[in-house]
């Protein structure tokens, strides 16, 4: 089966690095797909279009700039496994998860019993919520078995 996974979310931890080992051992043949986990070069993908003396439009041609890549990653995947971390608040992670929903696109929130609250719309939507990697590698193991 050809299956692409696209991971959304936190960088700050290596959950995306434990997925695929997760896959690797269990001999699940998926294909990931990212986007920039580099902070610095994310916050910084628009500056070759001019410098900008205010914040708001740095950030503003480099979210368009990540745009293209997220977009078209997710919309060429057949599922996506969005990670809300513990330490930030990752907000271009639930714009990722509406925007999985707006496409019906599978996916699956990764996060702590910590935050239920404040995503409840976006588990809602989710074809399933996770606590751990080891969960999404299982659900992967199964929706990819022949």
């Amino acid at each position: 089966m050809d299956f692409t996974v696209y991971l959304s979310g936190e960088i700050h931890t290596d959950w995306r690095d434990e997925l695929r080992q997760g896959c690797r051992e269990q001999g699940i043949d998926v294909r990931f797909s990212s986007a920039i986990t580099d902070h610095e070069a994310s916050d910084a993908a628009g500056d070759h279009l001019g410098n900008e003396p205010k914040p708001f439009w740095r950030d503003h041609k480099s979210s368009k700039v990540n745009a293209i890549r997220t977009r078209t990653l997710i919309r060429q995947s057949d599922l996506v496994v969005i990670r809300f971390g513990e330490q930030y608040k990752q907000w271009n992670a639930a714009f990722d998860a509406g925007f999985c929903a707006a496409l019906e696109k599978p996916y699956i929130t990764l996060h702590g019993e910590d935050i239920i609250h404040p995503l409840k719309e976006v588990d809602a939507a989710a074809m399933a919520w996770a606590t751990t990697t080891d969960q999404v590698v299982e659900i992967l193991r199964y929706v990819t078995a022949g």
